[in-house]
Protein backbone atom coordinates (compact mmCIF):
# COMPACT_ATOMS: atom_id res chain seq x y z
CA UNK A 1 0.00 0.00 0.00
CA UNK A 2 1.67 3.16 -0.99
CA UNK A 3 -0.89 5.71 -1.49
CA UNK A 4 -0.99 6.86 2.06
CA UNK A 5 -2.59 10.25 1.44
CA UNK A 6 -5.92 8.82 -0.34
CA UNK A 7 -6.29 7.07 3.40
CA UNK A 8 -9.06 8.41 5.43
CA UNK A 9 -9.82 7.97 9.12
CA UNK A 10 -13.01 8.85 10.69
CA UNK A 11 -15.22 7.02 13.92
CA UNK A 12 -17.25 4.58 12.88
CA UNK A 13 -20.75 4.22 10.93
CA UNK A 14 -23.37 1.50 11.28
CA UNK A 15 -22.47 0.19 8.00
CA UNK A 16 -19.31 -0.39 9.04
CA UNK A 17 -20.63 -3.17 11.69
CA UNK A 18 -19.91 -6.18 9.27
CA UNK A 19 -16.38 -4.88 7.50
CA UNK A 20 -14.80 -4.36 10.42
CA UNK A 21 -15.90 -7.25 12.21
CA UNK A 22 -14.69 -9.53 9.75
CA UNK A 23 -11.53 -8.19 9.41
CA UNK A 24 -10.88 -8.77 12.86
CA UNK A 25 -11.63 -11.97 13.11
CA UNK A 26 -10.09 -12.64 9.89
CA UNK A 27 -7.30 -11.00 11.61
CA UNK A 28 -7.61 -13.76 14.35
CA UNK A 29 -7.67 -17.00 12.34
CA UNK A 30 -4.58 -16.23 10.48
CA UNK A 31 -2.52 -15.82 13.36
CA UNK A 32 -4.14 -18.65 15.30
CA UNK A 33 -5.38 -15.91 17.85
CA UNK A 34 -9.59 -17.04 17.34
CA UNK A 35 -9.42 -18.50 20.91
CA UNK A 36 -13.19 -18.66 23.18
CA UNK A 37 -12.88 -15.84 25.48
CA UNK A 38 -11.53 -13.29 22.89
CA UNK A 39 -13.28 -10.97 20.45
CA UNK A 40 -13.28 -13.63 18.35
CA UNK A 41 -16.33 -14.88 20.00
CA UNK A 42 -17.79 -11.57 21.37
CA UNK A 43 -21.13 -10.94 20.03
CA UNK A 44 -19.86 -6.91 20.47
CA UNK A 45 -17.61 -7.48 17.78
CA UNK A 46 -20.68 -7.61 15.45
CA UNK A 47 -22.02 -4.30 16.90
CA UNK A 48 -19.06 -1.87 17.35
CA UNK A 49 -20.89 1.23 15.96
CA UNK A 50 -23.39 0.58 18.63
CA UNK A 51 -21.25 -0.03 21.71
CA UNK A 52 -18.92 2.80 21.28
CA UNK A 53 -21.59 5.51 19.87
CA UNK A 54 -23.90 4.42 23.29
CA UNK A 55 -20.57 4.62 25.66
CA UNK A 56 -19.14 8.31 26.69
CA UNK A 57 -15.70 8.90 26.58
CA UNK A 58 -15.01 6.50 23.94
CA UNK A 59 -14.73 6.05 20.21
CA UNK A 60 -13.77 3.70 17.42
CA UNK A 61 -11.91 4.66 14.46
CA UNK A 62 -12.17 3.08 11.00
CA UNK A 63 -9.23 3.64 8.47
CA UNK A 64 -10.52 3.11 5.15
CA UNK A 65 -9.05 4.02 1.25
CA UNK A 66 -11.10 4.70 -1.71
CA UNK A 67 -14.31 3.17 0.06
CA UNK A 68 -12.77 0.14 1.37
CA UNK A 69 -12.08 -0.45 5.25
CA UNK A 70 -8.84 -1.36 5.74
CA UNK A 71 -8.66 -1.31 10.00
CA UNK A 72 -9.59 0.22 13.15
CA UNK A 73 -8.69 0.74 16.62
CA UNK A 74 -10.60 2.35 19.69
CA UNK A 75 -10.51 3.47 23.05
CA UNK A 76 -12.98 2.22 25.55
CA UNK A 77 -13.82 2.96 29.24
CA UNK A 78 -13.90 -0.57 30.14
CA UNK A 79 -15.80 -1.60 33.55
CA UNK A 80 -13.93 -1.80 36.88
CA UNK A 81 -10.46 -0.24 35.02
CA UNK A 82 -8.54 2.27 37.61
CA UNK A 83 -9.74 5.66 37.51
CA UNK A 84 -8.49 7.78 34.91
CA UNK A 85 -7.83 4.67 32.69
CA UNK A 86 -9.16 3.47 29.24
CA UNK A 87 -8.84 0.61 27.22
CA UNK A 88 -7.35 0.81 23.52
CA UNK A 89 -9.68 -1.92 21.80
CA UNK A 90 -9.72 -4.05 18.62
CA UNK A 91 -7.08 -2.48 16.66
CA UNK A 92 -6.66 -4.84 13.72
CA UNK A 93 -5.49 -4.04 9.91
CA UNK A 94 -6.31 -6.25 6.74
CA UNK A 95 -3.48 -7.98 4.98
CA UNK A 96 -2.72 -5.17 2.77
CA UNK A 97 -3.11 -2.64 5.03
CA UNK A 98 -0.22 -4.12 7.68
CA UNK A 99 3.18 -2.84 7.34
CA UNK A 100 2.54 0.59 5.91
CA UNK A 101 2.62 2.29 9.36
CA UNK A 102 -1.36 2.05 9.52
CA UNK A 103 -1.47 0.52 12.51
CA UNK A 104 0.09 3.27 14.15
CA UNK A 105 -1.38 5.91 12.77
CA UNK A 106 -4.41 4.92 14.32
CA UNK A 107 -2.83 3.60 17.79
CA UNK A 108 -1.76 7.62 18.07
CA UNK A 109 -5.02 8.71 16.87
CA UNK A 110 -6.72 6.58 19.80
CA UNK A 111 -3.61 7.85 22.34
CA UNK A 112 -5.08 11.89 21.58
CA UNK A 113 -8.48 10.83 21.88
CA UNK A 114 -8.23 9.14 25.41
CA UNK A 115 -5.90 12.06 26.42
CA UNK A 116 -8.69 14.57 25.01
CA UNK A 117 -11.06 12.80 26.95
CA UNK A 118 -9.02 13.01 30.24
CA UNK A 119 -7.71 10.11 30.49
CA UNK A 120 -4.74 9.31 32.37
CA UNK A 121 -3.36 5.93 31.19
CA UNK A 122 -4.15 3.26 28.10
CA UNK A 123 -4.47 -0.13 29.05
CA UNK A 124 -4.46 -3.74 26.65
CA UNK A 125 -4.81 -6.89 26.52
CA UNK A 126 -3.43 -8.94 23.79
CA UNK A 127 -2.06 -12.70 22.88
CA UNK A 128 1.03 -13.76 22.34
CA UNK A 129 0.39 -15.62 19.29
CA UNK A 130 0.01 -11.39 18.16
CA UNK A 131 4.02 -10.98 18.62
CA UNK A 132 4.21 -8.26 15.40
CA UNK A 133 1.48 -6.32 17.06
CA UNK A 134 2.98 -6.56 20.58
CA UNK A 135 5.92 -4.77 19.43
CA UNK A 136 4.50 -1.98 17.78
CA UNK A 137 2.51 -1.20 21.11
CA UNK A 138 5.94 -1.50 22.99
CA UNK A 139 7.05 1.24 20.03
CA UNK A 140 4.86 3.22 21.02
CA UNK A 141 5.51 3.50 24.84
CA UNK A 142 3.24 0.19 26.43
CA UNK A 143 5.43 -1.55 28.59
CA UNK A 144 4.04 -5.03 30.26
CA UNK A 145 2.35 -5.79 33.45
CA UNK A 146 1.62 -8.86 35.25
CA UNK A 147 -2.29 -8.79 35.61
CA UNK A 148 -5.20 -8.03 34.08
CA UNK A 149 -6.82 -5.09 34.57
CA UNK A 150 -10.76 -4.28 34.55
CA UNK A 151 -12.96 -6.74 33.49
CA UNK A 152 -13.15 -6.79 30.20
CA UNK A 153 -14.58 -10.40 29.84
CA UNK A 154 -11.78 -11.53 27.70
CA UNK A 155 -10.64 -14.61 29.31
CA UNK A 156 -8.70 -15.40 26.79
CA UNK A 157 -6.09 -12.58 26.28
CA UNK A 158 -2.89 -13.39 28.61
CA UNK A 159 -0.52 -10.59 28.03
CA UNK A 160 -1.38 -7.19 29.84
CA UNK A 161 0.14 -3.58 29.06
CA UNK A 162 -0.37 0.27 30.20
CA UNK A 163 0.92 3.34 28.98
CA UNK A 164 0.69 6.85 30.61
CA UNK A 165 -0.43 9.62 29.13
Amino acid sequence: MTDAESISIRTIRPEDNAAIAKIIRDALAEFGANHPGTVFDDPSTDHLYELFSATPRSVYFIAERNGIILGGAGIYPTEALPDGTCEIVKIYLSPQARGSGLGGTLIRKSLEAAKDFGYSQVYLESMPELRQALSVYEHYGFRYIPAAMGNSGHTGCDVFMIRAL
